[in-house]
């Protein structure tokens, strides 16, 4: 589709990037080297259906030149006027630029207007016809009718007659879209709820997709014949997609897949999954699906981190399911290959057996602990890749089992740095386990970080001073309490047995700070960590961090970083 844009003259030098277009929105950015150019430049957009393109069919050069300057058909809301001298070149003039109106004479050489029509009926079915003619024929004003011709002309021609006619198209026109779109919502909420419909399990009856099938005008999908792979998408927790970037992406894998001789039924299942099951008269072979998988994961790639797996192919509909539920399986294997990896079933029977858990691994956690309490960063190094290489692509064992045990092994890494007093300076992220967990989109993601922290814990072991006891247990208590809003120096002081007055004078004797000081440091210390994900609402994080007034928290913050929370978000980003 075009849309004209008018620029007026403009002395500074300005461009105008591409459009982007959301149903009848179009959206439109200038870029201005000077600001004063925004003075100057005057953009007329004209918007969807009222901007039209017009061709005029007729032999006769001086009626075709006549219509162009006789009448003001911008005011009509016509940005282009089409012209051909005879119905064989109209009809490649109206393949080529798709007019939503054509004004044509009736009787033209090498091919009638009427016959003209009747081959752009299929080609330009909503394109509206307008015949002039200086022969009162009947036999032509019956076709002229059949062809749905919004009006007859007779010539000589009368402007205001012309005007009334194309004002009259205009409007059945946009009749005609409305009626296109609502069909089109119509059917996409149909075929939206026949996709949700076979990711549940078919009860006795199988009545209901049978009534989608019919109200989405689609029965052969209910032919025996049919096949059916599911395919499911799953995008990263963290990633940012929008509704037009979704149906964009939909819409171009809709294309690709008509070059296989398929189709598609789409569903979106709690934002995170997308749904596709697959369709066609022929089973899918497993060079197409890799093409298919291929192609769905680069249209993906625009939003972040994804795993796509893809179900057994089913011949008849209501053993969708089945599809289905094999790509949720495999959806769950993912997690222990690479983001963007395209799952089936041929790719997991390929894999090798894994070999038997080595000794070390026999109990991880006790292995994990005695070196990290005893300081023997290299064993655990080695300890750690030994972990790695049992557990990566090893699909006997769920993902939430994995989980666990990195659960386990995080809290042992935690409690290593209490008994040993091993403080962890403020600037380091130090997530909440959970979060961590969360955060892991693939066992590799998950690995990496227990690595990290563990390398990081030899490191500080390494470098840290011994701490006074009681400092230790004074922090370590802060670092479990500063999200509660009500933490006070009392309770501070009663959880390492001491006054509050001695322990604000023991507390900053030892640290230079004073124990609010320290409070406040750490708490926007977290705020920064939180800042940094987009998840959190900045009045999630000031009660995340001990903050029940947000205008409070927002003036604490800016005057320890020196940016609002807003700004440091923005500057994050």
């Amino acid at each position: 589709e075009y849309f004209w844009i008018r620029v007026k003259y403009s002395p500074f030098p300005c461009k105008i990037l591409p459009i982007i277009k959301s149903g009848l929105l179009v959206f439109l950015c200038i870029l201005c080297y000077n600001r004063n150019a925004c003075n100057n430049i005057l953009v007329f957009l004209p918007i969807g259906e009222s901007y039209m393109k017009l061709l005029i069919v007729d032999d006769e050069e001086l009626t075709r030149t006549g219509l162009v300057s006789s009448i003001d058909w911008e005011s009509l809301g016509i940005t282009e006027i089409l012209q051909a001298d005879d119905g064989m070149n109209g009809l490649e003039m109206a393949r080529l630029h798709k007019p939503e109106i054509i004004l044509c004479d009736v009787r033209m050489p090498r091919m009638t207007g009427i016959a003209m029509l009747e081959r752009l009926e299929k080609i330009l079915p909503d394109c509206i016809p307008i015949f002039m003619s200086g022969y009162s024929d009947k036999e032509y004003l019956k076709a002229a009718i059949k062809l749905k011709a919004v009006n007859y002309i007779e010539k000589p021609l009368n402007p205001e007659e012309i005007r009334e006619a194309i004002l009259e198209a205009q409007s059945l026109y946009k009749q005609k879209l409305r009626s296109h779109r609502g069909e089109a919502i119509h059917s996409l909420e149909t075929s939206t709820r026949l996709a949700l419909k076979l990711t549940v399990p078919s009860t006795s009856s199988n009545q209901e997709i049978v009534d989608l099938c019919l109200e989405l005008g689609n029965p052969e999908l209910l032919d025996s014949g049919i096949n059916f792979t599911s395919i499911i998408v799953k995008l990263n927790n963290t990633a940012e997609s929008s509704g037009a970037v979704l149906e964009d992406i939909h819409r171009e894998i809709a294309r690709f897949l008509a070059h296989y001789h398929l189709k598609c039924l789409f569903a979106e299942k709690r934002v995170q999954y997308l749904v596709y099951h697959i369709y066609g008269s022929n089973p899918i072979s497993p060079t197409t699906l890799s093409a298919v998988g291929s192609y769905i994961s680069r249209q993906y790639s625009t939003c972040g981190k994804h795993m796509i797996a893809a179900g057994n192919t089913v011949t008849d509909i209501s053993k969708v399911y089945q599809s289905y539920a094999s790509a949720v399986i495999l959806l769950q294997n993912c997690f222990f290959f690479p983001a963007e990896t395209f799952l089936t079933e041929d790719i997991v029977n390929q894999q090798p057996p894994k070999p038997p858990l080595p000794g070390t691994l026999q109990s991880p956690e006790s292995t994990f602990s005695k070196y990290l309490l005893s300081g023997e960063g290299e064993p655990c190094g080695q300890f750690l890749e030994e972990l790695f290489g049992y557990y990566n692509g090893n699909l006997t064992f769920m993902p939430n089992q994995i989980r666990d045990l990195y659960y386990q092994l995080f809290s042992i890494l935690s409690a290593a740095r209490k008994k040993n007093q091993v403080e962890s300076g403020f600037h380091e992220k130090q997530d909440l386990i959970v979060d961590t967990l969360d955060n892991a989109f693939t066992y590799e993601e998950l690995h990496e970080s227990l690595k990290e922290k563990t390398a990081q814990y030899f490191e500080d072991a390494k470098n840290s001073q011994p701490e006074n006891s009681t400092i230790f247990m004074i922090k370590d208590y802060i670092s479990r309490n500063y999200m509660n809003d009500t933490l006070s120096v009392k309770d501070i002081s009663s959880h390492v047995y001491l006054s509050a007055s001695y322990v604000c004078t023991f507390f900053k004797s030892e640290t230079g700070q004073t124990l609010n000081q320290y409070l406040t440091e750490y708490r926007m210390e977290k705020a920064k960590q939180l800042l940094s994900d987009p998840r959190y609402k900045i009045s999630e994080i000031s009660s995340k961090v001990g903050y029940t007034d947000g205008n409070y928290f927002g003036k604490s913050f800016k005057k320890y970083s020196g940016f609002s929370p807003s700004e440091y978000r923005e500057k994050m980003s």
